[in-house]
């Protein structure tokens, strides 16, 4: 047995104190679409709703362990290690400041203050989580306190790899197969480093920061000009160096990314078949499976669905995604004829099962045609020929806008 994976073990029995282990569930509706064995490793149930707080807890013992007169912790953050870190926190009775964006949301600010309570101080600093960090590490350094990294430390690491020192107890071995997010690496580095080649592993990250797809092109982390945030608890713009360095010799092809919209149909199917809540990334490794199709049939899958901190007040957003996705909803640009009776017309081409979503009618005087912005939405995505066809033989220009970034960013 390996040291680390001694560590790990160390690390998940000393957790036992803390807070239960998170269920392993077979999911039966999953198992039978993909003909195999599929079970949700639910660190969505964990007392802050992810697994972040393991790695938290074991880089704090081990602070306290080595120095134990250490009073200060400090950690930059707009999400779930805020509130790991804050939990425990409180749970070991020192003291935390959390720097976090002032773009936070409310939401994310209070469950962080429940959890830390008098333990914990917020503050709030910069537009940009760039800035954030930055002021949280000189503030660090200021007061000599320790600044809890939340993936790029050798004990968080160690501490996320209890997830798979769970999932071997749990299964009385290891599964053939483990799927799971991954942002700036300490889950996946940790559980990878545990099971070794003894199971096979999918990592799984968002198309808008797929900072592990660049780093294994370059050979080293790479930053991203660019991300996208929606999947907030893996969207990372550079893979640590240290979670990299234990990722580095992955195949490119167990690394999959995943597109956002249709993260949104996993999201949203979750919900209302299995009445599971699941943050964005933390339902990146279920999504996984649409890709994975053949490859698991009759293999025992474990899927980790990492986090369910999801702010219902973006559920009308991820309802959008998710049917512009499935095609069952789109947005046009109509022009429209300036004349009594055009629009009874146009509304008579829709057939029983469509519905507008949206209709807005700029008239323009000295104009024979006016201007409409247009969403519908239907039952099946082959709806949509059938309207297509009849505006078109009926003489109407129209503009499909609903995949043109640029124009649904500023009309939509």
């Amino acid at each position: 047995m390996t040291d680390f994976r001694t560590f790990a073990q160390a690390a998940e029995y000393a957790m036992r104190d803390v807070f239960e282990m998170t269920p392993l569930q077979r999911n039966e509706h999953l198992s039978d679409r993909y003909h195999a064995n599929i079970l949700l490793k639910r660190e969505d149930l964990t007392p802050v709703r992810s697994y972040k707080l393991r790695g938290a807890f074991n880089a704090m013992r081990k602070v306290l362990e080595n120095k134990p007169k250490t009073t200060q912790f400090v950690c930059a953050s707009a999400g779930n290690h805020a509130q790991g870190v804050a939990f425990m926190c409180r749970y070991f009775g020192v003291k935390g400041v959390i720097f976090m964006p002032v773009t936070t949301p409310q939401q994310k600010i209070g469950k962080t203050e429940i959890f830390g309570g008098d333990a914990v101080s917020i503050r709030l600093t910069g537009d940009y989580f760039d800035d954030t960090l930055r002021a949280a590490q000189a503030y660090c350094a200021e007061i000599k306190g320790h600044f809890l990294s939340p993936f790029d430390d050798e004990d968080v690491i160690e501490g996320q790899a209890s997830v798979a020192v769970e999932i071997e107890a749990q299964l009385g071995g290891l599964p053939d197969h483990i799927i799971m997010p991954v942002g700036g690496g300490g889950l996946s580095a940790g559980v990878r480093s545990y099971v070794g080649d003894e199971c096979r592993i999918t990592l799984v990250e968002p198309s808008g920061g797929a900072c592990l797809g660049a780093a294994l092109a370059a050979g080293r982390p790479t930053r991203l000009k660019h991300i996208n945030n929606f999947a907030d608890g893996a969207a990372v713009a550079q893979i640590g160096e240290k979670t990299f360095a234990r990722l580095s010799d992955l195949d490119p092809e167990r690394a999959i990314v995943v597109d956002e919209d249709r993260l949104c149909t996993t999201i949203l199917e979750m919900l209302n078949v299995e009445g599971i809540v699941l943050e964005p990334a933390g339902a990146l490794a279920v999504d996984a499976l649409k890709d994975l199709g053949d490859a698991i049939r009759g293999q025992t899958v474990v899927c980790v669905t990492s986090g369910g901190n999801f702010d219902f007040e973006r559920l009308p957003e991820v309802k959008e995604r998710s049917q512009r996705f499935s095609g069952v909803k789109k947005y046009f640009i109509l022009r429209m004829p300036q004349r009594p009776g055009a629009l009874k017309d146009f509304l008579n081409m829709l057939g029983p099962d469509d519905d507008i979503a949206r209709f807005e009618y700029l008239k323009k005087s000295a104009r024979n045609f006016g201007s409409v912005l247009i969403g519908i939405e239907t039952s099946r995505a082959e709806n949509f020929a059938h309207i297509q066809t009849k505006l078109e033989a009926a003489g109407f220009d129209y503009r499909d806008i609903t995949n043109d970034e640029v124009l649904s960013e500023f009309l939509i």
